[in-house]
């Protein structure tokens, strides 16, 4: 069996690239399971099988809350890129970060200007141990380079595209 290891800290050496350089792609396909609607009843699974998650809407929205739901999803996304990001900066810094714990909350909320709807999300972090001046530091250095966070602040390139059913899947590792 082998051990689980952090990626190294020159994960966060700078890119000097002209054009996007991609790590990874996680691909998921949703479906619209039993009610055919991919938040009341969706199945979730991953082009590697790995994620095989039924989604459910929460009690709050009117629903069973026995699932998972894309809020929950997104703020697990977060917080471990969050945390890693985290991790890897005290790293660099040779700052043990011992107990450090990151916490989402992503709320699906009706939005004001236009009557639809807007997620927000929150972080908090908890770095036991850790100086409070050195712990702040590490979180606004994190802040300024954790992907997820850059997404929230400034937005994230994305195309939504109808498929030609005629047309054949895309394979795994294409763009």
């Amino acid at each position: 069996m082998s051990m689980l290891q952090p990626p190294p800290p020159s994960l966060l050496d700078k890119y000097h690239g002209d054009d996007v350089l991609p790590l990874y792609t996680g691909r998921v396909c949703v479906t619209g399971g039993e009610a055919r609607h991919g938040r009341a009843s969706g199945i979730a699974r991953s082009d590697d099988g790995r994620l095989d998650v039924h989604l459910r809407l929460p009690e709050a929205l009117g629903g069973p809350g026995d699932g998972t739901n894309p809020e929950q999803l997104l703020a697990a996304s977060y917080a471990a890129c969050f945390h890693g990001a985290l991790t890897l900066l005290a790293a660099r810094s040779g700052v043990a970060l011992g107990d450090a714990s990151v916490e989402a909350a992503v709320t699906f909320a009706r939005d004001p200007v236009d009557g639809r709807f807007l997620l927000s999300a929150d972080i908090r972090v908890s770095l036991p141990g850790v100086d409070r001046r050195l712990a702040a530091e590490l979180v606004r250095h994190t802040e300024r380079i954790c992907p997820y966070a850059k997404m929230f602040r400034q937005g994230i390139r994305h195309a939504v595209t109808l498929i030609d059913e005629a047309a054949p899947p895309q394979q795994h590792g294409q763009s």
